[in-house]
């Protein structure tokens, strides 16, 4: 069922962003042995019986369990999760995935968003086999990368002069005035559905880390891991859940106080009032957490550091290693610690004529 974080009301699991009360909701189920539950796919298939799909409809591509990297970095074990190696190079294949499931479940063809590039293109993968149209909202700013690629995938691209909420604004006048479907990854109650799985995913190939440094704006992989080794703990899987760390941009903190100076190289987190902000409260509170920002020269050191070594990512997936060496720097986060580093975007989508 879902359940509003808010009054607590319950609703069936039909497609649903908001409660009557305007509060965010959160899928809510019983959860039992993990292993025992655990599907012979070595992809996020593996996973179907903890989300709230019926497994009959399940769009191609399929997310992939992405490779995990351990590298000694500044006197911790650092554990790079490489996520920018899904199907559309970006985390959010996660969270569409099931998104698009529950979609196909309920006949739903036509779909509005807002996105910065890298959810649009998501959506736009794996709608198109689902025979899915997609209307995306984007500013005269974004990417004229992933510009391409959305009109190559056949997205329908809706351009907004003005920052990052007024795209969102925009995004949801439209989905009122048309009549069809709103499925913001902000809200999506389903999207966390698929974000958790990278909790599972950890788990399974590194145990529980230390602490989990997540590049957080609108939380949706930071609630989602949040979700994911909770549901562990309530398996009786684990004891303790990772401290979770919200990495997030100067100048467009929600978490963290606000910096005059703005990020704009993090430009993916670049959201400065995302709409579950209390959850994501809740979930440093339980987790013993803290929020760290960093600016754009530290997320530009960071990223370069990345390319050095291997990892072809975009500018917001550097944000967690720029994070990282103030941590141990100031002694937040003690040598020896096991740290995860989700790499969320891939970097190819910054080369022209791909």
């Amino acid at each position: 069922m879902l359940r509003c974080t808010r009054c607590g009301k319950t609703y069936p699991e039909t497609f649903r962003l908001r409660c009557d009360c305007g509060g965010t909701l959160l899928v809510e189920r019983e959860v039992y042995d993990f292993f025992g539950n655990l599907m012979p796919y070595f992809d996020a298939r593996r996973y179907v019986q903890f989300l709230p799909v019926s497994g009959s409809l399940l769009p191609p591509p399929v997310p992939a369990i992405t490779p995990v990297v351990e590298l000694e970095v500044e006197s911790v074990n650092a554990l790079f999760k490489l996520d920018y190696l899904q199907p559309s190079g970006s985390f959010k294949d996660r969270g569409t995935w099931v998104t698009v499931a529950k979609l196909m479940e309920e006949g739903i063809n036509e779909v509005v968003l807002d996105s910065s590039g890298n959810a649009a293109l998501s959506m736009a993968l794996y709608s198109l086999p689902a025979g899915i149209t997609v209307h995306t909202f984007v500013s005269y700013g974004a990417l004229p990368e992933k510009l391409a690629l959305l009109q190559r995938l056949g997205a329908v691209i809706h351009f907004v002069d003005g920052d990052r909420m007024a795209v969102h604004e925009r995004a949801v006048e439209f989905a009122e005035k048309t009549g069809l479907t709103y499925v913001s990854h902000w809200l999506n109650p389903y999207f966390l559905e698929g974000t958790k799985t990278a909790a599972f995913e950890v788990y399974e190939q590194v145990g529980v880390p230390d602490y989990v440094l997540v590049p957080t704006g609108s939380g949706t992989l930071f609630l989602g891991l949040w979700k994911g080794f909770t549901e562990l703990k309530r398996m009786g899987e684990i004891t303790d859940l990772p401290r979770l760390v919200a990495v997030q941009a100067t100048g467009y903190e929600s978490l963290c106080n606000r910096s005059p100076l703005k990020n704009k190289l993090a430009d993916g987190i670049a959201i400065p009032e995302p709409p579950r902000l209390d959850e994501m409260k809740r979930a440093l509170k339980e987790t013993n957490g803290l929020c760290v920002s960093v600016t754009w020269e530290e997320t530009e050191e960071a990223w370069e550091w990345l390319k050095r070594a291997g990892f072809l990512v975009e500018p917001t997936s550097a944000v967690v290693l720029a994070a990282l060496w103030k941590l141990v720097e100031t002694g937040e986060i003690p040598d020896g610690s096991k740290v995860l580093l989700p790499l969320t975007g891939s970097g190819l989508k910054l080369t022209e004529g791909i």
